[in-house]
């Protein structure tokens, strides 16, 4: 079992950037993907960002040239540095471990005020 630690929400300004980081209790690089997803009240949870084992890594369209993934394997920490953050951008951000299931961490709330 994987367990996911996230940390680095906040209230920020628009336009201004945080760096959300995600701890897992094993070895990330055994692992096949790591990525985020975000959810506001009532609404289904969106795909974010996502990086796999190679390095390869994917990103919504409404995060593109914004948002960036990056981990330190020495750490087992995956983190999305988010950049240029719009009011839209506001929600709970959740870290996921994709094994031979999702294992999913307990969400930190990001709040970009306009």
């Amino acid at each position: 079992q994987v367990r996911l630690v996230e940390s680095g929400g906040g209230l920020v300004q628009a336009g201004g950037s945080l760096r959300l980081s995600c701890a897992a209790s094993e070895s990330i690089s055994s692992i096949n993907a790591m990525g985020w997803y975000r959810q506001a009240p009532g609404l289904q949870r969106e795909f974010v960002a996502r990086i796999t084992s190679g390095g390869y890594t994917f990103y919504a369209d409404s995060v593109k040239g914004r948002f960036t993934l990056s981990r330190d394997n020495a750490k087992n920490t995956v983190y999305l540095h988010m950049n240029s953050l719009k009011p839209e951008d506001t929600d709970v951000y959740y870290c996921v471990a994709r094994t031979c299931r999702d294992y999913w961490g307990q969400g930190t709330q990001v709040t970009i005020s306009s």
